[in-house]
């Protein structure tokens, strides 16, 4: 299988899917911190790829999301965005809903 199909697969494969640096107990960077950090703090369960250790994917996936920078977020298929865009969201309320929703479960 190919790297474009590797990466297909994890996205359709997962509601909640983190390409980051590292992985959410020890990222390798600030922004894959940060990025995790908002996400377990969703209370969701989400995978994630170690694109440090994954390095095909590191230099393909940028051309396949056309999105340049880690860390990347997909839910139900589609990039959400990177660190700046996750905080946002997370301010706002907005990503634990985008979260839930994607891990099948509605608000109480």
């Amino acid at each position: 299988m190919d790297i474009i199909e590797t990466i297909k697969e994890q996205i359709a494969n997962n509601p909640v899917l983190l390409y980051m640096k590292g992985s959410p107990n020890a990222p390798q960077c600030g922004f894959s911190a940060r990025a995790s950090q908002a996400l377990m703090a969703c209370g969701e369960k989400f995978a994630y790829v170690d694109i440090l250790q994954n390095p095909e994917i590191r230099a393909n996936l940028p051309k396949y999301a056309n999105w340049p920078t880690f860390p990347q977020l997909w839910v139900n298929g589609e990039l959400v965005g990177g660190s700046d865009i996750l905080l946002e969201l997370h301010e706002k309320g907005e990503l634990q809903q985008l979260v839930k929703g994607a891990a099948g479960k509605t608000e109480a």
